[in-house]
């Protein structure tokens, strides 16, 4: 019987489609693996089914032996994974695309509204019990009718974050790979109040938002990202704010994750929450059930339904 690894918690559901094709042996600890813990882990596996704090790469692949025929990654973005280096030895690469699509652009859209209606800010100040009473300028935000949404990464979750937008009255720019109606990432910048990023983790989209990305917004922008921490340059978007170059930001995903850039965590117009863009019980559990079905179809000599390609 193949034996299947799995290298944090998933939803029994997933457990029990794995189970029906072989062994499922799911880590016992409740945090990333180290690289040694996972090479150790995986020796003898059929499959690998990961998640993105993993790297799945070469060096796992020859840990886990000649019977490692897929490693199945429980995301959309697949940055963590070598995908030419697994292909090399043999190994399809799987991810979990489609799925997560609705409860990601929800998300980013609650984000949205969240830094631009000081929602956070204003739950903080009842929750520290200061006095406050009602006024016309009390804890003023920035309303979405009549401005413009710039969306980097046109992809599903971009058009689904479009849709959301358009009901809220807001216009929308977008940049994308070989995407018709797009516009330049330098023009995005100068015409968006909103920047949402929605862009895959690549070396050309690294700190794609560094210090001249921020300079060129607009000054009362906003930046949101819940894509990979690494698009954004953190200390150039703590020094952004400080100087008052753009008006705020929403983070769900950060650069050196599960750690944030200091000058952040004290700032009332910065919103943060812990890679919460999949985080629905149906999203979640959806995901880890692809996952498990791409590795049951590989290993019984069929295609995978959400297949990497090198």
């Amino acid at each position: 019987m193949p034996k299947f690894v799995v290298t944090r918690w998933i939803p029994d559901d997933a457990v029990a489609v794995l189970a029906e094709a072989g062994e499922v042996v799911v880590s016992p600890a409740d945090r990333p693996l180290s690289p040694a813990e996972l090479h150790e882990f995986a020796a003898g596996a059929a499959a690998v089914v990961g998640m993105l704090h993993d790297r799945l790469d070469g060096a796992l692949a020859d840990a886990a032996g000649p019977d490692l025929k897929v490693v199945a990654n429980v995301a959309v973005g697949y940055d963590n994974v070598d995908v030419p280096a697994l292909a090399g030895r043999g190994v399809v690469v799987t991810n979990t695309p489609g799925v997560l699509t609705d409860a990601t652009a929800d998300l980013a859209f609650g984000l949205l509204l969240a830094v631009t209606r000081r929602l956070g800010e204003g739950e903080r100040l009842l929750r520290s019990r200061t006095p406050w009473s009602f006024h016309l300028g009390f804890l003023l935000g920035a309303g979405l009718q009549g401005k413009t949404l710039g969306i980097v990464g046109f992809g599903q979750i971009g058009r689904a974050m479009a849709k959301r937008a358009e009901a809220f009255g807001m216009s929308i720019v977008y940049t994308g790979r070989s995407t018709q109606g797009s516009v330049s990432f330098e023009e995005l910048l100068e015409r968006s109040d909103v920047v949402s990023l929605h862009c895959p983790l690549t070396p050309e989209t690294r700190h794609l938002i560094d210090a001249a990305a921020l300079r060129a917004m607009k000054p009362g922008a906003y930046l949101v990202n819940t894509t990979r921490g690494p698009v954004v340059d953190e200390a150039a978007l703590a020094d952004a704010l400080e100087a008052g170059e753009i008006a705020g930001a929403a983070l769900d995903v950060f650069e050196h994750e599960p750690d944030v850039e200091p000058r952040l965590l004290g700032r009332d117009d910065v919103v943060l929450s812990p890679h919460l863009g999949s985080a629905t019980v149906e999203t979640r559990t959806a995901m880890a059930v692809l996952a498990a079905r791409n590795v049951v179809e590989v290993l019984s000599g069929r295609a995978p339904l959400t297949e990497v390609k090198p």
